[in-house]
This record gives C-alpha cells, sequence and structure tokens, in this order.
C-alpha cells in the first residue's frame, strides 16, 4: 500500500486535488468528514466537547453547535487546542479503520490522507509521500470573501489558525500549484498519479524478485544437493 499525505491551506484547492485522485482510482480517506463522525450524536467525541465547552456547543437537537464552537475555538488558541485534543485521536482511530480496510481489498492500494491540519498536527513523517496544493494566503483570502461568502474577519482568523505557508511548503514531497484554474490543478495530479504508479509497480516488481530469489534459496538448493 502507497500512502500519500494531501494537504492545504484553507481555499487553497485541496477539495479539487482530492476528487481527482479518487477519479484515477485511489480510496481518499476524507479526514474533515471523519472529524464530522467523531463527533456525531452519541459520539465520546460530543460527550467530551460537552463537558469541555459548555452545553452552549451541542444544538437544541443534540448534534454539535458548529457555528457556536467555531466563535469558541477560532478566537482563543487554548480553546482550539483543547478542541484538537479531543478529536484528532478520535480521527485517527477511524482513520486507522479506514486504511485497515483498504488494505484488505488491494495490499497494493494508494490511500490518500485528505488532512487539513496535517502540518499542524505532526504527521509529516507518517507517509511515503505529503503533497501540498499551495495557493498564497492573499489569494485565498480572496476566495474566502468571494466564492465562500465569509466575513473578513472570521476568513482572516480561519487562515491565521493554520500554519503559515512556508512551514507547510516545507514539509512537502511534492507541491501541487492550486493558484490557477481547476483543470490546471487537476493535471497536476495526473502527473503525479503517474509517478505513484511508477513507484508502486517497481516496488511490486522488487517483491517479486525478492520472493523468486527465496524460492530458489529455499528450494533450489534442496534439489540440487538431492
Amino acid at each position: 500500500m502507497f500512502r500519500i499525505g494531501l494537504t492545504g491551506g484553507i481555499a487553497a484547492g485541496k477539495s479539487v486535488a482530492a476528487r481527482r485522485f479518487a477519479e484515477l482510482g485511489a480510496v481518499v480517506v476524507d479526514h474533515d468528514q471523519l472529524a464530522r463522525d467523531a463527533v456525531a450524536p452519541g459520539s465520546v467525541g460530543l460527550e467530551e466537547i460537552a463537558a469541555a465547552f459548555g452545553e452552549d456547543a451541542i444544538a437544541a437537537d443534540g448534534t454539535l453547535d458548529r457555528a457556536a464552537l467555531g466563535r469558541i475555538v477560532f478566537a482563543d488558541d487554548d480553546a482550539r487546542e483543547r478542541l484538537n485534543g479531543i478529536i484528532h485521536p478520535q480521527v485517527r482511530r477511524l482513520s486507522a479503520e479506514r486504511e485497515a480496510a483498504a488494505a484488505v481489498r488491494d495490499p497494493r492500494a494508494v490511500v490518500v490522507h485528505d488532512i487539513p491540519l496535517l502540518v499542524e498536527t505532526g504527521q509529516a513523517e507518517a507517509f511515503h509521500l505529503v503533497a501540498v496544493v499551495h495557493t498564497p494566503a492573499g489569494q485565498r483570502l480572496t476566495r474566502l470573501l468571494e466564492s465562500r461568502g465569509m466575513a473578513e474577519d472570521e476568513a482572516r482568523g480561519r487562515i491565521g489558525a493554520q500554519a503559515p505557508d512556508d512551514v507547510r511548503l516545507a514539509a512537502a514531497d511534492v507541491v501541487l500549484d492550486g493558484s490557477g484554474t481547476p483543470a490546471e490543478l487537476e493535471a497536476q495530479v495526473d502527473e503525479l498519479w503517474e509517478r505513484v504508479q511508477r513507484e508502486v509497480a517497481q516496488e511490486a516488481s522488487a517483491e517479486a524478485d525478492d520472493a523468486a530469489l527465496h524460492d530458489v534459496r529455499q528450494y533450489g538448493g534442496g534439489a540440487a544437493g538431492a
């Protein structure tokens, strides 16, 4: 199995890259979705959030009130760290389950972990390859304001809550330029996919050669001595 860590700042274009990986045949593990699963009604994660942030963080229907919680954590570094300490262990558990299932289906699967906070959570060393979708912060701010309709304070807060671009880029094995059109980004993903497929094929060939050599040594030697 070949494991790719995919990350990028908010509004960098990471979702475009993840979708293209899935179209090409990768198993994409969406850590944003896992984070939602980790705080679903009845989950341990939701109970811990209620204990840490109070019932104001829980909506009337028993689900997480994301807007209320967002107002708390994006304005308070300590609160954000408490939230991460609740959610991240649950997400890692769910991620391991998804990856194990993919390996059972296909031992040579390419698994792409779509992780917004990959660098911030110190996971860069956990993957065969880290791909960073990079778009300058100023352009990402414009996208948040114009495409997502965020207020400027909120948009700046979201960007500021993530690692600076230079820190994220320092962790990259491959940088995908997200500043252009979606089609241009998809073309870069296609190129990376071809490279990964070559590496997977080479690894499979090497493993086959090792297995054949093992058989020769184990069985061939016995035949020669008979």
